[in-house]
């Protein structure tokens, strides 16, 4: 029997091996985006009321944004990593000057109201994406998903999973810190 024969289940198993390493060594948080340093997707969507039973506060509209760094948090209230990275978000609310939109994806409006009412709003708008249209635009693999938009209306960061106290001081705030000098 030819010897190229006989090494072939040892090449293809080495192959298989070494892809394999790869994928391991990959850190799953760091999903591409097609979306970075391009215009982020434009939407019209209705804002929620407040207070559980509030109505409706009007449409979203994302080019409104124009002109100012803004954060996109995509978030349920079905979802456990969303509650552990809510006080990170809340102390960006609190320490940056910057609107820091709610996505509410794939939730019903009460259940989004009374997780609000619950654990604080830190949202200068909190939107209703009840069917995950505008998720699905923006390419959200799942929840919690977190995005920095530029003034121009460009993506320019997206971090996937929760933010934590890691992801809120070495990642999101120096980008929103530099986007905004640069506004200035």
């Amino acid at each position: 029997m030819n010897i190229a024969l006989k090494l072939l289940p040892l090449a293809l198993f080495v192959a298989i091996a070494a892809f394999l390493a790869k994928g391991l060594s990959l850190d799953p948080t760091q999903l591409p985006s097609p979306l970075i340093d391009k215009p982020a997707p434009e939407f019209t969507v209705a804002r929620l009321g407040r207070e559980p039973g509030d109505p409706s506060d009007g449409d979203f509209i994302s080019q409104d944004m124009l002109g100012q760094v803004w954060v996109l948090n995509v978030w349920a209230s079905w979802c456990g990593p969303c509650i552990a990275e809510h006080p990170y978000l809340v102390s960006l609310a609190q320490q940056r000057p910057i609107p820091v939109v709610g996505l509410n994806y794939k939730d019903e409006p009460g259940d989004a109201q009374q997780w609000l009412a619950r654990y604080g709003d830190p949202f200068a708008h909190v939107l209703d994406d009840r069917d995950g249209d505008v998720g699905l635009d923006w390419g959200v693999y799942g929840v919690p998903e977190t995005f920095v938009i530029d003034q121009s209306g460009r993506v320019r960061y997206k971090h996937v999973g929760p933010v934590d106290e890691v992801g809120l001081t070495q990642k999101l705030i120096p980008i929103i810190d530099q986007l905004q000098k640069e506004t200035s």
